[in-house]
């Protein structure tokens, strides 16, 4: 008679065995603005959440209220009603001090229209995001010159550090502007728009590095865009039309162009 092979156990998969708390928790937000009598509803009970490193895109036409949701979501505004979590702290009932300190420390924003100080170099709207975030602390850290270089490599501008922005094309602009968001290491990104004013070549390489952000430094992604052939490079979509999400979809880690 044939002996029983017994399987030895195995040992769990840490990824599937351990769950990971979201980084960011939103439960029925909603933000209505007034004008006089005039109520105008701009998100209506929006919820959802996102794990540590993960890149989700945020797709709507305008109007659907995914601008308002990047304000609230970067502590620029406050919600009307809801709870936003960050990192366990609830947005809503910090103080207006407090968010500030806290935006300092875990997030980083990039903007459709850069926002480069004109009269700073390339190398010096980088520097001045460490500042900002060495503002209130007692230990100021110094800018981390091996993830500088990293990141300028990367971004292909290190030849371009000592040039203003009005030297530089708007890929290269958005492109700094990208290293500043990353120089001090958010937990969150924050991308509002960021290929809306480029060509497919900087739009690409502009995707490519908040997607290699999120892959390699594990940096949670959000990105507002009306583009669906951008959104295809986020691990998850949410698509939203008059201050909701309408449906949830999985990204494809890459961007698809139409042909």
């Amino acid at each position: 008679m044939a002996t029983p092979t017994t399987t030895p156990p195995q040992a769990p998969n840490t990824r599937t065995a351990i769950a990971i708390e979201p980084i960011i928790v939103a439960r029925e937000i909603g933000k209505t603005y007034r004008s006089g009598k005039l109520e105008v509803p701009a998100l209506r009970k929006v919820s959802f959440s996102v794990t540590p490193g993960e890149f989700v895109a945020i797709v709507g036409p305008s109007g659907s209220g995914k601008s308002t949701l990047f304000y609230i979501l970067g502590g620029l505004t406050s919600a009307t009603s809801g709870s936003l979590l960050i990192d366990g702290a609830d947005f809503s009932r910090l103080s207006d001090l407090e968010r500030t300190r806290m935006r300092r420390a875990k997030i980083g924003f990039v903007f459709q229209r850069f926002n480069l100080l004109p009269t700073l170099s390339a190398m010096g709207n980088i520097e001045i995001a460490q500042d900002i975030a060495n503002l209130g602390k007692q230990s100021k850290q110094p800018i981390d010159r091996a993830l500088l270089d990293h990141l300028t490599e990367i971004l292909g501008i290190q030849g371009r550090l000592d040039h203003r922005p009005s030297e530089l094309s708007g890929g290269e602009q958005q492109r700094v502007a990208i290293a500043r968001a990353l120089i001090s290491r958010p937990a969150i990104v924050l991308a509002d728009e960021p290929t809306g004013n480029l060509d497919t070549k900087n739009s690409d390489a502009v995707l490519d590095m908040l997607r290699r952000s999120s892959r390699e430094l594990n940096q949670t992604v959000l990105m507002i865009t009306h583009n669906p052939e951008a959104a295809q490079i986020a691990d998850r979509i949410l698509h939203m039309r008059d201050g909701q999400i309408t449906h949830i979809e999985s990204g494809q880690g890459a961007v698809v162009h139409e042909c």
